[in-house]
């Protein structure tokens, strides 16, 4: 053998790189393991020291309270409790989203204006609101507008004559009828939307005439809503006053009211500034070229800047809308009746504090996972196809 051929010797596993990263990576995960199992034994010798029931037994024990402005019996089971928190706390916050990215939107525009002034207010609206701290805002939405601003029931604002305004709530224009059908007849209007749209598109494409998409599309959408709308046999109702109270519509209860409000501004602060860097995000030359083209500033937004822009806001304005989701528990300090004031509630009246707080998280969870899977499906949907 030549002195000069080289010996090949195997790295003893105790020094190889690729080992010692599992080990390391066991270790970590053993040590994680150890201390849930140690808090969990720990839990458990706590619970039966203290005799306290773990198991969701108490669902079926009466409520003994009642929701303000609801048909709610205090008779029902605190489970009939649970569900109206969560159909609260739904309401609450697929309303806020939608405000909030509307709004957001407008003032995320607003900051790029040419026009001075509409530039200086939007700047201040999102730098005044979006360094509040979010409860102290709520409190103050509460106590220093809805109550102290808003006038009592006898003089109670009556804009139109369509709305009531006073601080027992704001009641609005309603309609008789089943939700759930007048629900899927809107949900019929936006197919044909999207299939008007869709075959104006095509026949844009072979003819090379406008579609004019937008038009024939809405338009599809207001008769199919409309004309089920007279179908179904559906009325409008007015509130009215009545001795300390209103009488038909809908009345958002206060305190519904003040956390609306106070989320949807708050978040769409930050939205506006999530939309306003995505539109600066969008290369210039995709400006230019729709000005080539002669588009209005209207129509370059609408089709070419915003469907860019949307691309790169999206996550981060999905983040928000989870935040949205999860500030709304805050309600409870004001005393609106979602999920948490349920929760509270429910163990101040006696019933066991874990279960029903680990119930309330695994249904906060559940709202915001389904929530993200709904948003990255419009992700993927928005998402550039690379080739």
């Amino acid at each position: 053998m030549s002195p000069l051929t080289a010996v090949s010797t195997k790295t003893p596993f105790w020094r190889d790189v690729r080992v010692l990263k599992w080990v390391f990576q066991l270790v970590v995960l053993g040590i994680v393991i150890g201390v849930i199992f140690w808090l969990y034994s720990n839990y458990q010798i706590n619970v039966q020291k203290s005799k306290i029931p773990t198991d969701l037994r108490f669902l079926d024990n009466p409520a003994n309270f009642t929701f303000p402005g609801q048909d709610f019996d205090q008779s029902s089971p605190v489970r009939a409790a649970f569900i109206q928190g969560f159909y609260n706390t739904l309401r609450v916050s697929i309303v806020g989203i939608l405000l909030a990215i509307f709004i957001g939107t407008l003032v995320g525009m607003a900051r790029l204006s040419k026009n001075f002034l509409v530039r200086t207010v939007a700047g201040a609206y999102v730098e005044v609101l979006r360094n509040l701290p979010l409860l102290l805002l709520l409190t103050f939405m509460n106590l220093a507008v809805v109550l102290q601003t808003f006038p009592r029931i006898e003089d109670a604002w009556k804009p139109l004559d369509l709305f009531v305004v006073s601080n027992r709530g704001i009641a609005i224009p309603w309609f008789e009828g089943s939700g759930a059908a007048l629900l899927g007849a809107i949900a019929a209007g936006f197919v044909a939307w999207w299939l008007v749209a869709w075959w104006r598109n095509r026949l844009s494409d072979k003819t090379g005439k406008p579609s004019r998409a937008l038009l024939f599309g809405f338009t599809s959408f207001v008769v199919v809503t409309v004309g089920a709308w007279i179908f179904l046999g559906y009325q409008w109702t007015l509130p009215v006053v009545e001795d300390r109270g209103t009488l038909g519509g809908l009345r958002l209860d206060p305190s519904f009211f003040a956390l609306l409000v106070t989320l949807v501004i708050y978040t769409s602060s930050h939205i506006a500034e999530i939309v306003r860097g995505s539109i600066l995000a969008v290369p210039k030359g995709q400006g230019e070229a729709a000005d080539a083209l002669a588009l209005t500033n209207a129509k370059k937004m609408r089709l070419v800047i915003l469907p860019q822009a949307f691309r790169v806001a999206l996550p981060a304005i999905g983040n928000q809308s989870l935040n949205l989701i999860k500030n709304s528990s805050l309600g409870a300090a004001i005393s609106y009746f979602e999920l948490t004031q349920v929760a509270q509630i429910t163990v101040g009246n006696g019933s066991p504090a874990v279960p029903a707080f680990t119930l309330t998280l695994l249904v906060y969870l559940a709202i915001s996972l389904v929530t993200s899977l709904i948003i990255n499906i419009f992700n993927r949907r928005l998402a550039l196809v690379e080739r």
